[in-house]
């Protein structure tokens, strides 16, 4: 877990999918949360990390995950 994102009536733990370091925070989300559902990749961003050696196996690239998805 590395950390929770809160709702009006439920707070969710957040998993990274990933073994590895967290090298970077993005401050913005705090004056800005909206920017989670309005640009998830873009400039909301939550976490930039440093995937530990074999940390990512089995994850698929985004293009991957896009014709996985048929678009």
């Amino acid at each position: 877990m590395f950390g929770t994102v809160e709702a009006v009536k439920a707070v969710s733990e957040l998993y990274m999918p990933v073994a590895g370091e967290i090298v970077a925070i993005n401050d913005r989300l705090d004056k800005e949360p909206a920017l989670i559902n309005t640009d998830p990749y873009g400039d909301g961003w939550m976490v930039k990390v440093k995937v530990a050696a074999g940390g990512d196996a089995g994850l698929m690239s985004n293009a991957d995950y896009q014709a996985h998805l048929g678009e």
